[in-house]
């Protein structure tokens, strides 16, 4: 079962409630109670408030795919049901193969741990499809590069990592390290929200059980990885708000066995900020970067300036990004969604 961890008397600010929420609020809903919503299942809500955890009912018609880890909503306290849910802040979603709505993954978050660990786990393509979903959901991407006690040189690794995207935060850190994980102490001050999100045994569980100083009782199963190939096992398997160190919270996700990208071309953007910034300079304003004369990006490949493995793995998330897009189609007035083409 889902452990939810919050301070026995945390008030709402400590919880990650600011003016942004406050500010929705109407004259008639002052009776209401705010509480975030701490753990999503299939059949179930669960909430932290000032008083602790609440198993929440929802509203007719409402289901429990309509919220996420980390929202804020308003409810009724003589019954615990959600009467809304507030305008996020910021929203970490993803679309999954062969479904058709995306998968909300965490709500209201202020930055999001992006961790890898220093040995085969380590996957620069990968981690760019992280980024880019950061860079859409309005959210600070910060990678954590963790088991940095096993690895004989953690600068290559930090080095690459820093290079995937213009002022980008890397820490190198073993994460049951205590004074080590205190580096990311920036980011967790109270009322801050962070989610880490990862692949399988690189860490992110023993990197949340260091942060909230969580016991041998209450702190979330870890496993480790396959020698062979650093692969590791799902240990947890649903999202979960938890009370950190600092005063900040955080929200644990399953590791992704897979990440396809949509609606995130301002995350491209900002990503591959390089390619973005010569492609006006190009000769055809429907530029390929391909093999049209008068290319800027093909010029800053051949003289150096830009890597083309990087150019190759932008063209593979743009063109990914833009089949898995749903774009408006018809006449104005009269628009419908084409919906992303269905693989088989």
């Amino acid at each position: 079962m889902t452990q939810i961890s919050a301070p026995s008397a945390t008030p709402l600010a400590a919880l990650g409630w600011s003016e942004t929420f406050e500010a929705q609020l109407t004259p008639e809903e002052t009776a209401l109670a705010p509480m975030r919503i701490a753990t999503v299942h299939r059949s179930r809500v669960t909430a932290l408030s000032p008083s602790g955890a609440i198993k929440l009912n929802l509203f007719a018609h409402a289901s429990t795919t309509d919220f996420a880890v980390g929202d804020w909503v308003l409810v009724d306290p003589e019954t615990n049901t959600i009467t809304r849910r507030l305008e996020r802040s910021s929203l970490l979603r993803r679309r999954t193969e062969g479904t058709r709505a995306p998968q909300l993954i965490a709500a209201n978050i202020d930055t999001l741990f992006i961790v890898t660990s220093c040995n085969a786990d380590f996957n620069p393509a990968r981690l760019e499809r992280y980024l880019a979903l950061a860079n859409e959901a309005g959210t600070t991407p910060v990678i954590v590069l963790t088991k940095a006690d096993m690895a004989e040189d953690t600068a290559g690794y930090q080095t690459r990592a820093a290079a995937l995207q213009r002022g980008l935060a890397v820490l190198t850190l073993n994460a049951k390290d205590i004074d080590s994980a205190a580096a990311l102490a920036p980011w967790c001050a109270p009322g801050q929200t962070v989610a880490l999100v990862g692949s399988s045994g690189v860490g992110k569980s023993t990197l949340l059980n260091t942060l909230a100083a969580k016991d041998d009782a209450t702190a979330q199963p870890t496993s480790g990885i396959r020698e062979d190939d650093a692969k590791g096992r799902h240990t947890t398997t649903s999202r979960s708000l938890h009370a950190i160190k600092g005063g900040g919270l955080a929200i644990d996700t399953p590791g992704m066995r897979s990440l396809h990208v949509s609606d995130v071309g301002a995350g491209l953007d900002k990503l591959f900020s390089e390619i973005a910034e010569l492609a006006p300079e190009c000769r055809f304003r429907d530029c390929t970067h391909a093999h049209e004369p008068g290319c800027a990006i093909q010029a800053a490949v051949a003289a150096g300036v830009l890597d083309p493995d990087r150019l190759e793995r932008w063209r593979k998330l743009d063109t990914e990004n833009r089949d898995n897009t749903p774009v408006a189609v018809g006449a104005r007035g009269n628009k419908t969604i084409k919906k992303p083409r269905q693989k088989r």
